[in-house]
């Protein structure tokens, strides 16, 4: 790799935003690296089943669609190398990155870093991960088949979780603060004919029990304070995600949550870098929505370089 080599774009992240940009980048003529930590696809990858995303009738497993994106990138040039940004320096021109030992250099970047789930907090929660305690439905369902589990939360994720333990656990209980949930009728309404899943309404998750593993969590109810004891062997937390938008702070003022603030135009305060997906303040994080962000800030990347040359 030549330290000194120059990209006209550099994308820090490898999720549906991340790769579309990498695709229209590439598409355009442009000299375009990407640098994911993991995997193509992102979080995308690890959903076991999308049935919003348009074109696949029968819907389509994360990771083969994470997948395909990227080498659809790569067959118009795009570059990808799997490795940990650690360090960036947005202000300079050229924009520089750190990863494992190398230095990578690019006139403009786009941050596609992505979220990660949000934690309990809980004593024990980290040292559980594995043994009873999982943030991801698609990848650990089948270690609870024919058991029971809970799922925290009350989102679409929540309940997409819940619905993809349903077939495979033999007691689902859904656990989440109010008495409504914020996800989608459709998943709601799947969730209540499943027949093998239970609501735990204004509940809150307060200790999780265990030994070696898992045997239970303890319950609060939110309006009477009284608590309870559930016995389950898997607790499936999904309450939210957090911006990965660390690596940012310092260089770009981040919104509430720690979102990177980028309108329509992914343009952040930064002239040349722009933030798409998961990362930047925007009222609907979807796939589509993510796509949309990658285009949006191909086309005006492509007008910036332009303005360079003059």
């Amino acid at each position: 790799m030549n330290s000194n080599h120059v990209y006209d774009m550099l994308i820090l992240g490898g999720g549906p935003g991340g790769y579309t940009a990498a695709l229209y980048a590439a598409r355009a003529g442009l000299d375009v690296l990407v640098l994911e930590k993991l995997w193509a696809g992102g979080q995308m990858a690890l959903t076991h089943q999308i049935d919003n995303y348009p074109g696949f009738p029968e819907g389509v497993d994360g990771f083969s669609l994470g997948d395909s994106m990227r080498r659809q990138a790569e067959r118009f040039g795009a570059v990808t190398i799997f490795t940990e940004v650690t360090k960036v320096n947005l202000l300079d021109n050229p924009k520089v990155a750190e990863a494992s030992g190398e230095r990578f250099i690019a006139k403009t970047v786009v941050i596609a870093t992505g979220a990660t789930p949000r934690h309990l907090e809980l004593a024990g929660e980290t040292e559980l991960l594995g043994r009873g305690v999982a943030y991801c439905a698609a990848c650990d369902a089948m270690f609870y088949k024919g058991k029971c589990v809970a799922v925290v939360g009350g989102g679409n994720s929540a309940a997409s979780d819940a619905l993809l333990l349903s077939k495979i656990a033999a007691k689902v209980i859904l656990i989440h603060r109010k008495n409504t949930l914020r996800a989608e009728k459709i998943d709601e309404e799947a969730l209540r004919n499943a027949g093998n899943v239970e609501f735990r309404w204004n509940n809150v998750v307060t200790a999780l029990l265990h030994r070696e593993k898992l045997i239970g969590i303890q319950l609060q109810d939110v309006q009477s304070g009284t608590e309870s004891t559930l016995e389950c062997e898997g607790l499936f937390i999904s309450i939210g995600r957090v911006p990965t938008t660390q690596l940012f702070g310092s260089q770009l003022e981040l919104a509430a949550g720690g979102y990177i603030p980028a309108g329509e135009t992914t343009e952040t305060a930064i002239p040349g870098v722009y933030a798409v997906g998961d990362v930047r303040t925007k009222p609907l994080r979807q796939i589509v929505t993510a796509m949309s962000d990658g285009a949006v800030a191909v086309h005006m990347a492509g007008e910036y370089l332009s303005s360079l040359q003059k």
